[in-house]
């Protein structure tokens, strides 16, 4: 039996709604948000300073740019953040704008892509979503490659890229689709019905094997699914809400996790609510993240 990992609060940040992190290897430092206030952190694993870059709220999520910066998704739309200089240049719209919904969680993927979704919340039973899956290109070109999705999260892909997995925490679902260089998703399939774990997905990851990481929002847990769908390990955080995690550290067996003290409709008042974490001790490593391609 494999020894309980360590999991430790890492700094004393604290996030109405943490959200989207993502590891660079390049200066070995962690990014993420808090996606209520508008604000992206960087936290140097070496030195522990933290960097703060204030954006337009809500913030959906992030994804680094190979040229240096990021490229975010906004309420309705994407734009680019160059943290030298702080200046936030406009992407395109995806031409909806509804009060109740906005952009959500989002990753690059292997092609050098931004794909995001959205949420759309308030909805009456039989009304469908607004919105859906997105993919941003380096030339600013923009296409939908799924709709119906309630509340987009855990965009991932499999270590070969072509898998991807997207969840629903509306539908409490996990799909996996196949995923090419080009063209629509395909091949749709049922992964994961988190239902039946009592909670809905949040943020996602894979590691090296090829396993896919999801939070368990509802129920305070990060499970580890196998690649035909089979949960084979969950473990409780110290927090009732975590939300989204990515591996990082020198070596990529670092699982961060952040969390949620007070979003739209969860809050927690435990004291280490809207912190972030570390689990170490796990005995897997994540991948490098893939980056935005510069146009």
């Amino acid at each position: 039996m494999s020894p309980a990992p360590l999991i430790t609060r890492i700094g004393v940040t604290k996030d109405l709604l943490g959200e989207s992190p993502v590891w660079d290897v390049r200066t070995q430092s962690l990014y993420w948000i808090d996606s209520l206030a508008g604000l992206i952190r960087k936290r140097n694993t070496a030195t522990e300073a933290i960097e703060e870059f204030r954006v337009p709220a809500p913030l959906g999520s992030i994804a680094l740019r190979r040229d240096g910066g990021a490229v975010l998704a906004l309420r309705h739309g994407f734009a680019h953040c160059d943290f030298a200089s702080g200046a936030l240049t406009p992407g395109p719209s995806i031409g909806l704008d509804h009060p109740m919904l906005r952009l959500n969680d989002g990753k690059a993927d292997p092609q050098g892509r931004f794909l995001a979704g959205t949420m759309h919340g308030g909805r009456a039973a039989d009304e469908p979503p607004l919105g859906g899956l997105y993919r941003l290109d380096a030339s600013g070109g923009l296409e939908l490659l799924e709709t119906g999705l309630g509340v987009t999260n855990g965009p991932c892909f499999s270590p070969d890229g072509r898998t991807f997995y997207v969840g629903d925490s509306a539908r409490r679902m996990i799909w996996a689709y196949d995923y090419g260089a080009n063209g629509p998703l395909a091949n749709k399939r049922v992964f994961v019905d988190t239902d039946t774990l009592n909670s809905g997905p949040d943020g996602a990851t894979v590691d090296a094997e090829g396993h896919l990481w999801s939070v368990l929002v509802r129920i305070g847990a990060v499970a580890r699914f196998a690649p035909d769908g089979r949960i084979v390990r969950s473990i409780e955080m110290p927090v009732r809400h975590p939300t989204s995690i990515a591996f990082g550290g020198p070596d990529l067996d670092v699982l961060f996790v952040t969390s949620i003290s007070r979003s739209t409709h969860l809050s927690d008042d435990h004291p280490d609510a809207g912190g972030l974490f570390a689990i170490e001790g796990l005995g897997v490593k994540g991948l490098p993240a893939h980056r935005f391609a510069a146009d």
